[in-house]
């Protein structure tokens, strides 16, 4: 199998000398249109969105007259690489390809208790085929990994699948992540599994797990470099976006006791460099607990300012990383999960959204936005510092049950993937925080997954997580716009 190139130097010093301006899927949705204040949510106004659901006749997918979709990817289909593409398919980013194609680099949250979906077939009779050096972790009895991510590579105009391919083995449990604006792809492992877990028979893994790898956005097929970043911590990692002016990483950890985490990296877009893991804490209120469950301790639009506390021993071999951080004066969240940076208006600034999945009395959910400093992780950034706020937290599943993967869309709305106990939705919120119904899943309840967009803007592309399936979605997304 062919290596992809590395994520060459030229896309790095583009990043470096023009940091805004990057692909979609990370960014590329440079005309953000609505516009407003946030406001409490409301629900009821139909035609806020697209319009009322439409009953799919195929009981898989209901969307809004005019929508369509179309099955890209499914668990078990045989690859370009000869390979089984994998089951649980997570979190995704799209990036301009070449030609006018979209890349598509995609997450699987397997562990080695959920191998009916592995990449190798049955026995993992395939996995003789790749390099040992190419797997983090091949696993002690066999390759028990069976996480990492897969790439396709996909033609908007002619509704194709070009190619597919695994492109990072060895990992496991690849939740969610984040696009680079250098092109590449960070995976993250929600998982804090160590190679001491287990003993003699029962031990699975060679190598420590709970970091997160870099992707890049490749077209040609090929495994990337199995690198772990230790600079960013080993925890259950879920979600990272970036900070375009910066090259700054957020991150979320889906623990109910988590906090949020930033990595200032030594080298702007060379994240194997290192840098500083810092959590965040809010000034004047150290050890604030933001998850509201006992009592409405941040409200609804509340703006409060930020400071970041250094953290040691990132690689927190008992697992603690966040009890540390907390101790140290960082705010406690509930479940952060998906994250994305962007603009939900053409005059907003833009953030880094994040969502917490049990947050809220009910614990269904909350979606906050931090709006960084203007010095950002400089030396007098105190002096202007960054703030966090609740951005929505309805306490009402038919609104939002409990937010997972979002993404900013190119009309400018939230676009939030529900994992919920009931039926799932694909939810849209706007910049004045109202909330509305994109899509339903009409066949199982299972969560949603991965929605992001093509860097044409045509195509919103989506995951049904335990059906294994991969959805092209098209429309008149457009239509927004003026909504």
């Amino acid at each position: 199998m062919t290596t992809p190139p590395a994520i060459s130097d030229v896309s790095r010093r583009r990043f470096l000398q023009s940091a805004a301006a990057v692909t979609l899927g990370f960014g590329g949705l440079q005309s953000l249109f609505a516009r407003g204040a946030m406001a409490t949510p409301a629900s009821g106004d139909i035609g806020l969105g697209f319009g009322p659901l439409k009953p799919d006749p195929n009981g898989l997918l209901d969307l809004p007259e005019g929508f369509r979709y179309k099955i890209i990817s499914r668990i078990g289909q045989v690859m370009s690489d000869g390979l089984f593409v994998p089951g649980l398919p997570d979190a995704m980013g799209a990036f301009e390809g070449p030609g006018g194609t979209t890349i598509i680099v995609r997450n699987h949250e397997l562990d080695p208790s959920k191998n009916n979906g592995s990449p190798y077939g049955r026995g993992q009779r395939l996995a003789g085929r790749l390099p040992r050096a190419k797997f983090y972790d091949a696993g002690f009895g066999g390759y028990h990994s069976y996480g990492g991510t897969t790439t396709i590579v996909y033609d908007t105009r002619t509704e194709t699948v070009e190619k597919e391919f695994l492109s990072l083995a060895g990992t496991i449990r690849n939740c969610a992540g984040g696009p680079t604006p250098w092109g590449s792809w960070i995976t993250c492992e929600e998982t804090a599994e160590t190679a001491s877990d287990g003993h003699g028979e029962n031990r699975i893994f060679e190598r420590d797990h709970g970091y997160n790898f870099e992707v890049p956005a490749s077209a040609t097929p090929g495994l990337a470099d199995p690198v772990p970043l230790k600079a960013m911590g080993r925890f259950m990692h879920e979600a990272v976006c970036v900070h375009p002016d910066t090259g700054i990483v957020y991150q979320t950890e889906d623990r109910h006791d988590g906090l949020i985490y930033r990595f200032v990296p030594n080298t702007p877009g060379e994240l194997r460099d290192g840098g500083r893991l810092q959590a965040l804490s809010i000034k004047g209120k150290l050890s604030l607990d933001t998850r509201n469950w006992e009592k409405q301790k941040v409200g609804i639009g509340e703006r409060l300012e930020v400071e970041w506390i250094d953290l040691d021993d990132v690689e927190s071999p008992k697992d603690d990383l966040r009890r540390r951080g907390f101790a140290k004066g960082a705010a406690r969240f509930a479940r952060g999960e998906g994250m994305w940076w962007g603009a939900l208006a053409d005059d907003s600034p833009a953030s880094a959204y994040f969502a917490c999945t049990s947050g809220g009395r009910i614990n269904r959910g909350q979606i906050w936005r931090y709006t960084p400093s203007a010095a950002e992780g400089k030396p007098d950034e105190s002096k202007r510092p960054g703030v966090l706020e609740l951005f929505i937290e309805p306490n009402d599943p038919g609104l939002v049950d409990n937010a997972d993967n979002i993404t900013v869309a190119p009309f400018g709305d939230l676009v939030v993937c529900e994992d919920g106990g009931q039926d799932d939705f694909l939810v849209g919120v706007t910049p004045e925080g109202r909330i509305y119904k994109i899509g339903r899943n009409a066949r199982s309840h299972s969560e949603f997954a991965g929605a992001c967009f093509s860097p044409d803007g045509t195509t919103m592309f989506v995951n049904i997580q335990t059906l294994g399936v991969t959805l092209a979605i098209t429309g008149p997304w457009e239509s927004r716009r003026t909504g």
